[in-house]
């Protein structure tokens, strides 16, 4: 439609980068996002297929109202790492509960000579949670007469940190009837779920510990690993990672079919449902969450410290695998939500790299600095980024949602199961429209 002006508005278009393979790369809505679904449904039934989700996979914006009763736009999800930091390390007037008061902040800096305002740590918590953690190993080991006062201070700090991530994790629109983003969620693995039984299962890996990937799969009834066994007591084993889900055909002849729907759920920075536990073989157990609950030993680090913990279970285990399924052969790794923030997690996609027979498949804003732009500038058939604006203003191709309502093949099910609602709903108005005769019973 022309404007007041007859001029055409401009359309909308997103960056679809494949290499040296690709011209410009830009393609208009929406009729590049046919492009982009073809692509996509091809990779999707790779030998290998591994998910890396970010947080920006939980995090959504939807229109609300302020106090005043104005239009704004209000997370509903869980904010990325970036305004999360920006609220824990801003300077505050006064002490408030649950931030680092006056003298922890004076502390960092008089005696190492860190101010946790700066803008490495205001913009990134999991800067943050490197540092602390590689204080209170020095600290914890260190013989000077301070050492002792200043890790008090330093676990403190810590304390605050998961605290206030817990929160944000178990707290919000989300936890309180808003299902925008546990429904994209479920979107996501209704169209992931359905590949050849002949494939392997896809693995899903992500960096939230939050629970909304958990959820998803338990409110659609798929059968999932997530390092875990026991019933009672449910601890981190990594060899269940080996297992896999079968239902049995024929019990005289041994005769075993893989389980549709299956999935490996691995949580690489571990998850709010994690505790430490000293008893056992294996020392970390997965508990239910509730809200008001106190996070106590609870298993999340946004970025695993280079040391103590990281060495041992579980994320040497997680990284491990993380590494093992990328780099075999014909292996298509997604990443959504994720901006290359983490060195660990990049070392090891750079190494996947050198397979001939690894995708990368990244949905990122292509303008971003750092390691995206280092991605892009290799220049690689074998990496694709996609992102840009979205089909309508408000929204962006490289957002969860738009990935999985836009990019994301339509499974025939999904088409049945929309014709069969169809059935159902037309089926229901007749009944109701049709009076019941004369000596039927309710």
């Amino acid at each position: 439609m022309a404007d007041s002006d007859g001029e055409e508005p401009e359309k909308l278009k997103f960056n679809f980068l494949r290499g040296i393979e690709a011209d410009a790369g830009e393609l208009e809505w929406p009729a590049g996002a046919d492009v982009v679904r073809k692509a996509l449904s091809e990779s999707l039934n790779a030998k290998n297929v591994a998910f890396l989700l970010g947080a920006g996979c939980s995090s959504y914006y939807a229109k609300g109202t302020d106090f005043f009763g104005d239009e704004e736009w209000q997370e509903v999800g869980i904010p990325t790492m970036a305004p999360l930091a920006k609220e824990f390390t801003k300077a505050r007037t006064a002490d408030e509960a649950g931030f680092p008061t006056a003298a922890e902040r004076k502390v960092l800096i008089d005696e190492f000579g860190i101010d946790i305002g700066d803008k490495e740590y205001a913009r990134n918590l999991e800067r943050l949670m490197e540092l602390l953690f590689s204080l209170r190993f020095t600290l914890s080991r260190s013989k000077l007469p301070k050492a002792k006062e200043n890790l008090k201070v330093v676990n403190s700090i810590i304390q605050k940190v998961q605290a206030f991530l817990w929160g944000k994790c178990t707290n919000g629109a989300f936890a309180n009837g808003d299902s925008t983003v546990g429904t994209l969620y479920e979107t996501f693995f209704r169209k992931l779920v359905l590949r050849d039984r002949s494939l392997p299962r896809p693995w899903i890996f992500t960096t939230n510990y939050d629970l909304f990937n958990e959820t998803a799969m338990d409110r659609l009834g798929l059968p999932y690993a997530n390092g875990f066994s026991g019933v009672v007591e449910r601890r981190f084993n990594p060899a269940t990672f080996r297992y896999a889900l079968a239902e049995q055909l024929d019990l005289t002849n041994r005769k075993w079919s893989a389980v549709d729907g299956f999935v490996y759920l691995c949580k690489i920075h571990g998850s709010i449902s994690w505790t430490e536990d000293d008893h056992g073989l294996f020392p970390i157990r997965e508990t239910a969450v509730s809200k008001g609950q106190e996070p106590g030993k609870v298993m999340i680090y946004p970025t695993p410290a280079k040391q103590n913990s990281s060495l041992g279970s579980p994320y040497a285990d997680l990284f491990r695998e993380f590494q093992s399924r990328i780099v075999r052969e014909q292996s298509v790794l997604f990443t959504m939500g994720y901006a290359f923030g983490d060195e660990h997690i990049n070392n090891i996609i750079y190494q996947a790299l050198t397979i001939p027979t690894f995708r990368l498949i990244i949905f990122v804003d292509p303008t971003l600095e750092g390691e995206v732009a280092k991605l892009r500038a290799l220049n690689d058939p074998r990496i694709w980024i996609i992102g840009g604006s979205g089909p309508e203003a408000g929204r962006k191709a490289h957002y969860f949602d738009t990935i999985i309502e836009e990019f994301m093949p339509q499974r025939p099910s999904e088409r049945i199961d929309d014709a069969i609602q169809k059935v159902l709903e037309a089926m229901s108005s007749k009944k109701a429209e049709t009076p019941p005769a004369d000596g039927d019973s309710e």
